[in-house]
């Protein structure tokens, strides 16, 4: 999230006057940012943050369209409290809570865990990068050992058709190349 916009009036008026292009560009930005705040602060799944995001924008959109919206300048805090609003009425509808929604503000999660999902977020980014450097041949090798933790050396030795010791060795140097990768691109 490299912008730091919070003013998105601009999005109210491009809707209200049918500019799309605009439009588009500006929901394209808002809509991550309202999906990356309910699986970060609400802990909701990318599936979940898609839904509630999308279904949000609609009855946001609907307000917009009417012209029921006071004050565009605080437009994006009115999409957070209704993709919020949406991510507990379609828990509620899941049946994850049997209670009043507001019996659940334990559900929130607290700003430390907030923090590690984020972290969580960018050091999958970085694996996944610091991944597509390697060989193929490589990526694949390391790729069954994240498909399957459990496997035993002797597993993979019958798998790829090399001895144990070359198992063990090649594991060892991709992990360490995939370390520095990780470790270079973190600073940056």
């Amino acid at each position: 999230m490299s912008n730091s916009r919070v003013d998105y009036s601009e999005l109210v008026y491009a809707l209200q006057q049918n500019r799309e292009g605009k439009a588009n560009e500006l929901l394209k930005e808002v809509m991550y940012r309202l999906k990356d705040y309910l699986q970060v602060v609400l802990n909701a799944n990318e599936k979940d943050a898609e839904e509630c995001t999308q279904q949000a924008f609609l009855n946001v959109y609907e307000q917009i369209k009417k012209d029921n919206i006071r004050n565009e300048k605080y437009i994006f805090s009115y999409l957070i409290r209704a993709c919020r609003h949406e991510y507990f009425r379609y828990s509620k509808e899941q049946h994850r809570f049997n209670n009043p929604v507001e019996d659940h503000q334990d559900h929130l999660v607290d700003p430390a865990e907030q923090f590690q999902n984020l972290m969580d977020k960018d050091r999958q980014a970085i694996l996944e990068a610091c991944l597509k450097e390697l060989r193929d041949k490589s990526r694949r090798f390391i790729e069954y050992f994240i498909d399957k933790p459990d496997a035993t050396t002797k597993e993979a030795a019958a798998h790829f058709d090399i001895s144990g010791a070359n198992v063990r060795t090649k594991k060892s140097r991709i992990l360490s190349r995939l370390h520095h990768c990780f470790k270079r691109k973190w600073r940056q």
